[in-house]
C-alpha cells in the first residue's frame, strides 16, 4: 500500500495536530495557495487551519471518517505543514493512537 492510500484511509493527523504554518502561505498574499477563509490568525506571523485550533482539532478541509476514508478538499493548496508531514512517523503513530488505530510500523494496514 502506498503512502497516499495510508494517508487516505487514515486522516489521523488532520483531526489531531493544530495545522499552524506562516501566514504568507494563504491566497491573501502574492504566492500563497491556502485558502485564506479555511484560516485563523494564531499569531502575528502564523495562521492555522480552521477547527485545528481547537480540542478536539478536525481540519475543516477534512472530508471523510477518521480511520476508514478520507481526503482533503484542497490538496494541491495545502501548506508546507501539511506537505512535510510524514506518515509512519513518531507523530503519525500519535494521530493514529489519538483515534484507535495502530501505529503504522507494526504492520497494520491503514
Amino acid at each position: 500500500m502506498s503512502a497516499t492510500d495510508h494517508c487516505q484511509a487514515c486522516g489521523a493527523c488532520c483531526a489531531h495536530f493544530r495545522v499552524s504554518f506562516y501566514w504568507g502561505e494563504s491566497d491573501a498574499h502574492p504566492g500563497g495557495s491556502v485558502p485564506q477563509h479555511l484560516t485563523i490568525p494564531i499569531t502575528p506571523y502564523h495562521s492555522a487551519m480552521r477547527g485545528t485550533e481547537r480540542a478536539p482539532a478536525r481540519c475543516v478541509a477534512l472530508d471523510g471518517h477518521i480511520g476508514r476514508r478520507v481526503g482533503c478538499t484542497i490538496y494541491p493548496l495545502r501548506s508546507t505543514t501539511c506537505r512535510e508531514f510524514e506518515m509512519g512517523t513518531p507523530e503519525c503513530d500519535k494521530a493514529r493512537a489519538a483515534h484507535g488505530l495502530a501505529p503504522l510500523d507494526a504492520g497494520v494496514p491503514a
